[in-house]
């Protein structure tokens, strides 16, 4: 029993490893740039480039390399990892640190991924939907302790001594992987097309859209969070720290409900859940003509747009066991390949809804996003059962 909540906490911390090297880099960018003599502006396309090779190598990796025995491929990626975060650590030109960050945006999304897998292989049934959602709140969790922590290093010492304590970080999660994790685990093999089979399956295309319109919706207004706080809002820098840091508490807040909703038949919820997402996203910019109903509704909206994701995880973990075992590994992987094509939507439509509106017209847009959510999970409802 010891050995198996020690399990579980490892693959949280795992996700917590893998959310600060990804979101730290956000807080120090004035930092690299200072460092590397350019302007902001330069830099800031290391967020875009992670972004978009961990969504395009994430399913390229898990498929190609599904067959693989899953500990070897785990202890594998991690030592990749680690030298991609070290590289980060050390970069001593823009260029390198470039390289260094494609090197972890390659395998990052495959570990967590694995992750999933492992979470779903060894835990008993009746704890998987609580520690796939402690999984997700490890990132969570990262950005709000790990990130301004990083940036606290990073100000009282150097950028680079942030990246420094993540792979000392990876040194200690390497080490209780190597001691906790299985050495062979059920494997059925498949072709990729065998694979790809499961893409094809209307309760996970379904999810699939589920997780871009919510992904949408919540970008949509995060897009432009620190704005609608001191703008909008009015409430001072010195303030806007810890009020971040409340936003990043409830979505960990999030994962503990989701949790709880999927052990309770999650599917059957999530309509419920997206109308109170897509009634606060429209109520939204009447709430912030006001600092207390403003923060309220943004804390809320940050709760809710967490809670489908160990739901649609479980969804489409329960469709492969059943179905596609040969796709169990890619089935993992959904969620975050997909949140990020609903991350770029959701900024795309932020930004565009700005340059022709105002800040205060984003919840509307959002809910857009919110009512194909509502539809969406209506039809999940009714095939899920079949």
């Amino acid at each position: 029993m010891k050995q198996a909540k020690l399990r579980s906490f490892t693959f949280i911390l795992v996700a917590f490893m893998l959310g600060c090297n990804e979101f730290m880099v956000v807080g120090v960018l004035s930092d690299i740039a200072r460092s590397y003599h350019v302007p902001l502006s330069t830099v800031g396309f290391l967020v875009t480039a992670f972004a978009g090779v961990y969504a395009i190598s994430t399913p390229i990796i898990t498929t190609l390399t599904s067959n693989w025995n899953r500990y070897k491929l785990l202890m594998l990626l991690m030592t990749v990892f680690f030298i991609g975060n070290t590289l980060t650590a050390i970069a001593p030109t823009l260029g390198w640190l470039l390289f260094a960050r494609i090197i972890t945006a390659a395998v990052a999304g495959t570990i967590i991924s694995l992750i999933n897998l492992l979470v779903s292989i060894i835990t008993p049934m009746d704890k998987r939907p609580m520690v796939l959602a402690w999984v997700g709140a490890g990132f969570s969790i990262a950005s709000v302790i790990g990130v301004p922590l990083g940036t606290t290093i990073a100000t009282l010492l150097s950028w680079h001594d942030s990246f420094w304590i993540i792979s000392g970080l990876t040194l200690i999660v390497f080490a209780l992987l190597v001691w906790l994790t299985p050495r062979d685990t059920p494997q059925v093999k498949g072709s990729i097309l065998e694979q790809l089979a499961l893409l094809k399956d209307h309760r996970v295309l379904l999810g699939i859209g589920i997780t871009v319109a919510v992904l949408s919706l919540q970008y949509t207004f995060y897009t432009y969070v620190r704005p609608l706080i001191t703008t909008v809002m009015g409430f001072s820098l010195t303030s806007l720290n810890w009020l971040l840091f409340l936003l990043g508490v409830m979505s960990i807040i999030g994962n503990e409900i989701a949790g709880i909703v999927a052990s309770h038949n999650g599917v059957q919820k999530l309509s419920i859940v997206f109308i109170i997402m897509t009634i606060l996203s429209l109520v939204l910019g009447i709430a912030l003509g006001n600092k207390i109903t403003g923060m309220l509704v943004l804390a809320a909206l940050c709760v809710v747009v967490i809670i489908y994701g160990t739901t649609i995880q479980l969804v489409f973990i329960s469709v492969a066991e059943k179905e596609y075992p040969q796709s169990l590994a890619l089935a993992t992987s959904l969620i975050s390949i997909f949140a990020n094509v609903g991350i770029s939507l959701g900024s795309f439509t932020a930004s565009t809804t700005v340059n022709f509106a105002n800040l205060t017209m984003l919840g509307y847009a959002g809910a857009v996003y919110g009512l194909l959510a509502i539809g969406l999970s209506f039809a999940l409802r009714h095939f899920y059962r079949k």
